[in-house]
C-alpha cells in the first residue's frame, strides 16, 4: 500500500458518517473531514494521504508541499534524543520525523525547536512515513549562481549539513555557501538559520561566508577570553553576568567590571550570548 501514502491520489467516495466522509483508492479506504470539502457518494476527491495520529488511514485537501518526491522547508516542532526531530509539515492531525540516522553524531548540533530542514517525505516497509533530508542534489538544482558583486555583503544562511570540512549553507536568497572551521567561533546546528558575510567566490559560484566580524567590528582580547572560557566550560554557561560583583570578576577574569560588561555588551550585540537567571549562557 505505501506507493499510495504521501502522495495525492483521486479516489471515489463510498461512505460517510456525521464527520467524515470514506473515500476508496485500490480497496484502501481514507476518511476526509467534511469542514475539508463537500461531496457526495459517488463522487471523485482528490487529497493528500496519510496515516494520522491514531494509526488511520487519512486524506486533507490541503496539500503539503512536502511529499514523496517533492521538498519543502520545514519547522522543527519537537527533539526527542530516542527518536529524532519532529517536523509540521501542514497536516492537521500528524507530525513527521526525521530518524536519528539522518541526524548528526553529536546531539548539541542537532536542530532546535523553530530550526527549519529541507525535507522530503519516504515510507518504510510497515507504511510508516519518515522525513527524509534533501541530498546535495536538491540543494544545487534549487540554489542559484553567485557572482563576485557579492563580495561583503550580509547574508542569512540556512544549515543544510555538516562536515569534517566545514558548515554548508543555502543563503535566504537561495545562494550556496561554505564556511570553513577557521571563520567560525563555534559549530553552527543542523537547520540554524546563522548570519554571515561573504569572503569569496568559488569557481563553481558557492560563496566563501564567514560568521567572524569585520576587522573593525573585532572582538576585544576581553571578551575572547570570555568566549574561550564559555566554550571550555561542560555546560557552554557561567554565573557570573553584568550583575556580579567587582571582586568576582577580578578574582576570575583579571579584568575590571567596566571590562567585562563592555566585554559581555560587545558578545551580545554579536548574538554570541545571552543572559538568563543569573547566568551567561553561549549561543
Amino acid at each position: 500500500m505505501n506507493h499510495l501514502l504521501a502522495t495525492i491520489i483521486s479516489g471515489l467516495v463510498i461512505d460517510e458518517n456525521e464527520n467524515y466522509y470514506f473515500v476508496q483508492k485500490e480497496g484502501q479506504t481514507f476518511r476526509l473531514h467534511k469542514n475539508e470539502v463537500q461531496a457526495s457518494l459517488g463522487q471523485m476527491v482528490e487529497g493528500f494521504t496519510y496515516v494520522n495520529q491514531k494509526q488511520q488511514l487519512a486524506m486533507t485537501t490541503k496539500i503539503p508541499k512536502v511529499r514523496q518526491g517533492h521538498y519543502a522547508f520545514s519547522k522543527v516542532t519537537e527533539v526527542r534524543k530516542d527518536l529524532g526531530v519532529f517536523l509540521d509539515i501542514g497536516l492537521p492531525d500528524k507530525e513527521v520525523v526525521l530518524s536519528l540516522d539522518e541526524l548528526p553524531t553529536l546531539t548539541n548540533l542537532w536542530p532546535k525547536v523553530e530550526d527549519e530542514l529541507l525535507i522530503g517525505l519516504r515510507i518504510d516497509d510497515k507504511d510508516r512515513i519518515w522525513a527524509t533530508l534533501a541530498d546535495e542534489k536538491i540543494f544545487k538544482a534549487m540554489s542559484r549562481k553567485a557572482t563576485e558583486q557579492m563580495h561583503n555583503q550580509d547574508v542569512k544562511a540556512r544549515v543544510y549539513r555538516l562536515k569534517m570540512a566545514g558548515t554548508y549553507v543555502l543563503t535566504q536568497d537561495y545562494y550556496l555557501g561554505f564556511i570553513h572551521p577557521s571563520e567560525r567561533y563555534t559549530e553552527p546546528r543542523l537547520g540554524e538559520l546563522v548570519d554571515a558575510r561573504v569572503i569569496g567566490l568559488r569557481e563553481d559560484g558557492v560563496l566563501y561566508l564567514s560568521m567572524k566580524p569585520r576587522s573593525y567590528e573585532a572582538i576585544s582580547d576581553d571578551a575572547q577570553m570570555i568566549l574561550a572560557y564559555l566554550n571550555q566550560s561542560a555546560t557552554k554557561s557561567m554565573p557570573y553576568t553584568d550583575k556580579s560583583s567587582p571582586e568576582e570578576i577580578k578574582q576570575l577574569f583579571g579584568i575590571s567590571k567596566g571590562q567585562f560588561k563592555r566585554a559581555l555588551g560587545h558578545l551580545m550585540k554579536q548574538k554570541l550570548i545571552e543572559q538568563v537567571d543569573g547566568k551567561t549562557n553561549l549561543l
